[in-house]
This record gives structure tokens, sequence and C-alpha cells, in this order.
């Protein structure tokens, strides 16, 4: 079952980012959609500094693609995939392999074309209609192994 969370400015968006590194695993992904400018990003790179460091250097990997985080208890992977042609390209620049040993970000999920990881949480930010031009709404829909968990945050 979906849930909507507001997100009524950046600094809200962070702060899912940062809730949900406390509930992300290894073996497991999070699926970030929504449009150009909607707070993918930014709720990536506080997730990736909540695992990591609060210092840890975090650019867009829209460029190359992956760039790979080790964190404390596990490594985290955060994978952009806006210009793969193929779903397949996904699997050679490592996705399984990430997730054998860590946790998985990844943005444009849509790229791999319904071969989504099974234990995972679409999260699709949206610009919130008739909201301050920072306000956003996010929709949470998990699958497999988050499925039994409270998406309270």
């Amino acid at each position: 079952m979906s849930r909507d969370i507001a997100l009524p400015d950046e600094a809200a968006t962070r702060a899912l980012g940062q809730a949900l590194a406390t509930r992300l695993g290894p073996g497991e992904a999070l699926c970030l959609s929504g449009p150009l400018g909607a707070g993918k990003s930014t709720l990536a790179r506080a997730l990736i500094r909540a695992l990591t460091s609060p210092q840890e250097d975090v650019p867009s990997p829209t460029f190359t693609l992956v760039q790979f985080y080790d964190g404390p208890a596990f490594a985290v992977a955060h994978f952009d995939l806006y210009r793969l042609s193929d779903p397949d390209e996904a699997y050679e620049i490592g996705l399984d392999e990430a997730l054998e040993t860590g946790a998985a970000l990844i943005e444009w999920p849509q790229r791999l074309e319904g071969r989504l990881p099974p234990d995972r949480l679409d999260i699709e930010i949206a610009f919130a209609p008739g909201e301050a031009a920072e306000g956003r709404i996010a929709r949470l829909t998990p699958h497999g192994a988050w499925k039994d968990r409270p998406l309270e945050f």
C-alpha cells in the first residue's frame, strides 16, 4: 500500500532521506523517480551522508552512471540511469553486485523497463500542486522486504 508524504521544503526532503537510511539494509534498493528538479538527488545525497559521513562528497552520478560509497554497516551504490539506452547496461555497471554486498539507490528506475530489484521501496517525487515553489509530495510504495515495514516518517 502506498503512502504519500508532504515535503514542504528541501529540509523535509533531506530529513526523509536521513530517515530512510535507518531502514535501508543490504540487498535492498530505493528507486527514485520524478521529473528533473523534483529533489531525487537531494534525497539521495542526504541518505548517503546519513549512511557514511555528514561530510561525504556526493556528486551526482549523471555522467559516471554510478558512484560507490562505503558505510560502516554496508556499502551503498548510487545509480543514475537517465542516460541508459538499454536496461542491461545497469547490470553491466554493477547493479547486481551492489545488491549482493550492500544497498542501491536508483534514480530513473523506469530505464530498467520493469527489471527492478524485488526488495525495494519506490519513491516518486512530484511537485505539489498549488504549493510554494519548494513544495513536493513523495509517494512511497513498498515491495518485497519493504512491505512489512511501517512507512511513518
